[in-house]
């Protein structure tokens, strides 16, 4: 059965950090969905719309930009996009894709929560 909650779509190409994040959100009583790349994330946005995208820009394959490019084409602002970068210039990697905001890595777990709670609300 499908939950009523609207997903956290995670999008990093670091395995570690996906398990990490949807930990996170699971238990912060977030539904947490994950892509390793941008044409996976593509694929799990026509499955369902998230709530929220938290989105790498740097990843083999389709990267952070081509998949805001596409996504954005596609389905205007469904979602807002939060970037996540390591990148030095976080503001200006999302001010690049027209991110609604960014997060810098390493990240801190309850600014990560603060974040998502302050796009989608508490627990979904």
């Amino acid at each position: 059965m499908a939950s009523k909650s609207k997903a956290v779509l995670v999008v990093d190409d670091d395995a570690e950090l996906l398990a990490m994040v949807q930990t996170v959100l699971e238990g912060a009583g977030h539904r947490a969905v994950t892509a390793t790349d941008g044409q996976d994330a593509l694929e799990k946005v026509a499955q369902e719309m998230p709530a929220l995208i938290l989105l790498d820009m740097k990843m083999p394959g389709v990267d952070g930009w081509e998949f805001a490019r596409d996504f954005q084409a596609k389905y205007d602002r469904g979602a807002p996009i939060v970037v996540l970068t390591a990148a030095d210039d976080a503001r200006k990697r999302a001010e690049e894709i027209g991110a609604q905001g960014y997060l810098g890595k390493p990240f801190d777990i309850d600014r990560l929560i603060r974040i998502v709670e302050s796009y989608i609300g508490k627990g979904g």
